[in-house]
């Protein structure tokens, strides 16, 4: 039994943000933003735009390229970081805008590698035999997050929203293997403060900017490195195979230097590695499904190939799949 991307979509706001506007913001300019993080460009949600929003899009395209009608879904769920709200499910309330009244719907809480995990959730929840099609979404407005006077973290985020239909069948293409990993002693290293039980909202909690994202940019660098290349290995181990048969690495779009890292660790040339921070910057969740989409647009992934994401995040969490398109 096969457990495959019948149909994969994206969707991004149409505001674009470049390293030149922030320039008349925060103290920073093109070339340092460049240097540092490979970003040229990122996108940001129209004032009238949420997740669910972006999400809809973003399914709504995966939909159409799978061929399969929101009522033929028996599950969807949304992973993101920058969720409508706390409750209900961003799941939920995409689930409603699709019409998808016969599909269960949640959300995965992993940060970054939310889309990682939440292929691995879809081939667990299609290896049971009430499950057929399933759809995943990855999808944020991290600009909502973002302190915009603070010129370390402003630069990197992007808002969009990426899409798969998953199912299965009698082929031997989709999801062969996955590896998940979690070190919680770490979650001080990338964080959002308040707004929730641990720290409710308050004049004090807006007044001292908790409310935005917290990163310790160095520590981060350093252990995403580490554990992508890990990752990385370990789904491909589990699937019996070595760098040396991956046709294409799709990275979570978080650094220039931390792609360029994990690619050269694993000793897989510049040309097998799909790269798009320069037009979106960070889309946590999002990054991956919006990359592979783009691949799929161009005709980049031909069946049969075998294909790795890898992505890292808060938490922290890492992760891997090994995808046979």
């Amino acid at each position: 039994m096969g457990i495959r991307i019948a149909g994969i979509g994206r969707y991004v706001p149409e505001k674009v943000l470049t390293n030149h506007d922030l320039e008349q913001m925060v103290e920073t300019s093109d070339q340092w933003i460049r240097e540092r993080t490979g970003i040229v460009e990122r996108h940001i949600a129209a004032p009238n735009e949420s997740t669910s929003d972006l999400a809809y899009k973003a399914a709504l395209d995966a939909l159409n390229r799978a061929g399969i009608s929101p009522e033929e879904l028996d599950m969807v769920f949304v992973a993101s970081a920058s969720p409508d709200m706390l409750f209900p499910a961003t799941g939920c309330l995409v689930q409603a805008k699709l019409g998808a009244k016969n599909a269960g719907c949640f959300d995965v809480e992993a940060a970054c590698p939310g889309f990682v995990y939440g292929l691995e959730l879809a081939r667990g929840f299609l290896s049971l035999p009430h499950y057929k099609k399933v759809l995943v979404i990855g999808a944020e407005t991290l600009s909502r997050i973002t302190d915009w006077t603070d010129r370390n973290t402003c630069v990197l985020f992007g808002d969009g929203a990426g899409a798969a239909v998953l199912i299965k069948d009698d082929s031997n293409r989709g999801i062969i293997a996955s590896y998940l990993k979690g070190n919680g002693k770490l979650g001080d290293l990338l964080y959002l403060p308040a707004g929730c039980a641990k720290m409710p909202a308050s004049h004090e909690t807006v007044d001292q900017r908790l409310h935005f994202i917290k990163m310790k940019g160095r520590e981060v660098f350093k252990h995403a490195v580490v554990e992508m290349q890990t990752s990385a290995l370990k789904a491909l181990e589990r699937a019996g195979l070595k760098p040396e048969d991956v046709d294409w690495l799709v990275p979570h779009q978080a650094n220039i230097r931390i792609i360029e890292a994990t690619y050269e660790r694993l000793g897989l040339p510049r040309e097998k590695v799909y790269i798009n921070i320069d037009r979106y910057g960070n889309t946590s969740s999002a990054s991956i499904p919006i990359a592979l989409a783009e691949m799929d647009e161009k005709g980049l992934l031909k069946p049969g190939q075998i294909v790795v994401t890898v992505s890292f995040g808060a938490g922290f969490i890492y992760g891997a799949n090994v995808i046979r398109w």
